[in-house]
């Protein structure tokens, strides 16, 4: 849920909202009742790869890993360019 404040709020608190944003709030900021910016965190791809692997971990299946399979792969012997 993103949170609303006023412009005047903004500027009376500029160093707290911007703590919190740092922390991870995202802030629409009004002017007469209309908003007219929205304030959020910026991207870290580290931390949006880790919330993927997450996201995948908890719906993956695994089998077998380890051991070989019976078919054969024969991509290279069709592009001899390689």
């Amino acid at each position: 849920v993103m949170e609303t404040i006023a412009i005047s709020e903004f500027r009376a608190n500029i160093t707290k909202v911007l703590n919190n944003i740092r922390l991870g709030k995202k802030i629409n900021i009004t002017s007469r009742g209309r908003i007219i910016a929205k304030i959020v965190p910026p991207d870290d791809p580290v931390e949006d790869a880790r919330k993927k692997l997450n996201e995948i971990g908890r719906t993956a299946e695994f089998d077998d890993l380890v051991s070989p399979i019976e078919m054969r792969w024969n991509v290279l012997e069709e592009n001899d360019s390689y």
